[in-house]
């Protein structure tokens, strides 16, 4: 990845931090090009998100992981990989719970219609298995009417 030209591809970033006696609420928003390479981008935010947020590092690997393939599916099959094309990514870190949501510009799809991948019929097509991993890592996933965004929900967060 080219880290020279970084700041090209993210188009927007927002960070709203807020402290009330003990409670910190962060919210991060950043709008990235339908890039492939554009994950490390997204991979950096969240650890800016989550670090010194004592974490347990089996969530945070959650967090990374169910991340990185719902942006990953938005770039490919939402956007086509069309580099005209945008994902945003939005984070809310509150106190025990982090929750992200990923939209693309794309027509959006019926998660209920993707296929198990676990059953035999499935089991060696590549396709599916990112909406099945989502959602074993994540603690709830959600999906807007369209299809074209994804709400991933993580509770009791902290070590």
């Amino acid at each position: 990845m080219d880290f020279k030209n970084i700041e090209d591809n993210v188009t927007k970033s927002n960070e709203i931090s807020i402290k009330g006696g003990q409670r910190k609420i962060m919210l991060k928003k950043i709008k990235i090009e339908s890039d492939i390479n554009n994950l490390g981008i997204v991979e950096n935010t969240i650890d800016s998100v989550t670090s010194g947020a004592g974490i347990n590092p089996d969530n945070y690997g959650k967090i990374l992981v169910s991340t990185l393939e719902a942006v990953n599916n938005a770039i490919i099959h939402g956007n086509g990989s069309d580099k005209n094309k945008f994902v945003e990514i939005e984070i809310i870190l509150k106190e025990n719970f982090l929750q992200v949501t990923i939209t693309d510009e794309g027509k959006g799809f019926k998660p209920e219609k993707v296929p198990d991948p676990t059953l035999p019929e499935n089991i060696e097509s590549i396709n599916g298995r990112g909406v099945f991993l989502m959602s074993k890592l994540a603690d709830e996933i959600k999906f807007n009417k369209k299809g074209n965004s994804v709400k991933l929900k993580f509770k009791n967060i902290l070590s």
